[in-house]
């Protein structure tokens, strides 16, 4: 009965090796693509956690629909941020520098503050010409409260005021427990938890001024226990805390506070970093709303966040992940690498 089973299947679909892989739509109690393989008992087992697609299967499988790509001047009008100033820790680079982007196209200037002088220069100078808006650099380590207050005293001193602060300086690497130092936990911590808590004593009385409000860049990994990633979940949840306290605590002045959690968005340091290097995983996790995210993505939602229109937001974490949240893919194999961490040195990088 079972050896029956198995070459209709095998007749559907396309077999390799050990394992044959049918499109969902053969086997509709199980909502994926499935790899099945014939040694198990009965071939309608699941057998792999990981998920194979093949031209075969894409050409069979239904066409699940796919978010567009918008950019903010789509949705929200060119001046609603005119005669605004946005600082930005982590500016140089990746989703924090298209947030600092998106803000100016709506007419901010900016201050972004970084340790890389060369990447912050080149930015800046980008970010001017491509707004038409000002943008300010200034190199400094978010570890340091006094270089942070330095780069606000200049920020002031260039633009008059602060409307906006997005804290976004942050470092990760793949690491267990095992196998992670006291000092290698130390600097997450301190880069992502301490830089934030200095970012926001050194803006706060500026903001406070404003009425304005702060974004603080978390994750998602720390919702659910994600192996190798022990140090930044709880350098992000301590954030994820740290944001709801200035929410409540400066409401009654005016100020707003919230925190924008990216799933894995493309083209940046941190999906290099964290992407499997497996050419079985990685990219094979899966997306609600049928892609990856984008740079402009966390862009969109940072533009929202400090728009009029989330003048009653406060307190919140906004995930920006596309739904992946509640399909649960890991950054490594598991329980392969809790096993046998020393099979994924190739996927550890513990240079920040």
């Amino acid at each position: 009965m079972a050896e029956d089973r198995w070459s209709k299947i095998k007749a559907r679909g396309k077999e390799s090796n050990d394992h044959v892989y049918v499109p969902n739509r053969e086997l509709p109690a199980y909502p994926l693509q499935l790899v099945i393989n014939r040694h198990k008992p009965d071939p309608y087992r699941i057998s792999c956690y990981k998920l194979r697609q093949s031209s075969i299967l894409n050409s069979m499988a239904p066409t699940a629909f796919v978010a567009p790509q918008t950019l903010s001047t789509s949705t929200f009008k060119d001046d609603i941020f005119r005669g605004k100033v946005l600082f930005c820790t982590g500016g140089g680079s990746g989703i924090c520098r298209g947030m600092t982007e998106a803000i100016m196209r709506h007419g901010a200037n900016a201050t972004i503050v970084g340790r890389k002088l060369d990447r912050l220069t080149q930015a800046a100078k980008e970010l001017s010409e491509t707004t038409g808006q000002k943008c300010l650099s200034y190199q400094a380590d978010v570890r340091q409260a006094k270089t942070l207050q330095e780069a606000v005293a200049k920020t002031i001193e260039t633009f008059g005021r602060i409307d906006f602060v997005i804290c976004g300086a942050a470092g990760n690497f793949l690491a267990p427990i095992s196998g992670l130092s006291e000092n290698a936990f130390r600097t997450v911590m301190e880069i992502d938890t301490l830089g934030t808590w200095n970012t926001i004593k050194a803006t706060l009385s500026h903001i406070r001024a404003a009425k304005g409000a702060y974004i603080n860049v978390s994750a998602m990994l720390h919702y659910k226990g994600t192996p190798y990633q022990a140090h930044v979940s709880a350098a992000k949840a301590a954030i994820d805390a740290l944001s709801a306290v200035v929410a409540v605590e400066e409401g009654p002045h005016g100020v707003r506070s919230n925190v924008i959690a990216p799933g894995a968005i493309a083209g940046t340091e941190g999906m290099d970093r964290l992407e499997s290097k497996d050419p079985n995983g990685g990219r094979d996790m899966l997306y609600p709303l049928g892609r990856v995210g984008a740079i402009s993505d966390c862009a969109n939602a940072a533009v929202f966040l400090f728009s009029p229109a989330a003048s009653y937001i406060t307190g919140q974490i906004l995930p920006v992940d596309g739904g992946s949240e509640h399909l649960r893919s890991l950054v490594v194999p598991y329980p392969l690498s809790v096993l046998e961490p020393e099979k994924m040195q190739g996927l550890i990088k513990g240079k920040l």
